[in-house]
């Protein structure tokens, strides 16, 4: 498995923007006209990866003529009401301070996660739709699995049976169209987890990959890269 988009050395974005005490990299496009992507990153929620292992991620986005706000959100400990918090106010505050009229939200892996939760319960302005990439979709699966040594009891502070609200599978349907992207060979967050979302949300479009595994999603070296712009074309008008 290749992780080394988590450390190779990265590019600094456009600028910076900050929503109460956290801040965000923006990432703006030559030529304006297409729908904002709000990228939620990954790291199984833990203190240890933030933001910056996205910035090859973003800048190719960028390159590609899409504008990307990538915002920070806290990650701490048994306590996810922080991490709730600091999303929600991501996806409520940037895209007007960035002047979007539309917007798309973007995750990985927890990052993932959250995007779902966003996108049926605190949607941001103008939301075409939202593209979950190795999402870590069902908590309860993921606590049963006890992925990444207990990451999901680590991150809520007890089982998920005490946080629902949480779960993007127990939660109603987004208003608007949600592509999972999962690689069939992923062994950090196995894709059995998108298809219990998909089961459970049957509007939404699952998406696998065969040979594919969990960071060749973020990674714009791979071969997994063409699928990623293809689904994100699919969101926009």
């Amino acid at each position: 498995m290749d992780r080394s988009i988590l450390t190779r050395p990265a590019p600094e974005p456009d600028a910076e923007l900050h929503h109460g005490h956290q801040a965000a990299d923006v990432w703006r496009p030559a030529t304006a006209g297409k729908p904002l992507l709000v990228l939620l990153h990954g790291g199984f929620w833990r203190p240890g990866y933030d933001r910056t292992h996205t910035r090859i991620l973003c800048r190719a986005l960028r390159d590609a003529g899409r504008p990307v706000v990538a915002p920070e959100y806290r990650r701490t400990p048994g306590r996810p009401g922080h991490t709730i918090a600091d999303v929600r106010a991501a996806v409520s505050v940037l895209p007007a301070r960035l002047s979007a009229t539309a917007t798309i939200l973007i995750g990985h892996s927890a990052g993932g996660h959250l995007a779902l939760w966003a996108a049926a319960t605190c949607p941001p302005p103008g939301l075409l739709g939202t593209l979950a990439l190795a999402p870590v979709a069902d908590l309860a699966m993921a606590h049963e699995a006890r992925l990444d040594d207990d990451a999901v009891v680590d991150f809520l502070g007890g089982p998920p049976s005490d946080h629902r609200d949480l779960d993007p599978r127990l939660l109603h349907s987004p208003d608007t169209p949600v592509v999972l992207l999962h690689g069939e060979a992923d062994t950090v967050v196995p894709a059995a987890l998108s298809r219990s979302y998909a089961a459970a949300h049957p509007a939404a479009e699952l998406v696998t990959l065969p040979g594919t595994g969990h960071f060749e999603l973020i990674d714009p070296d791979s071969a997994a890269w063409p699928a990623v712009h293809t689904r994100l074309a699919g969101l926009s008008p």
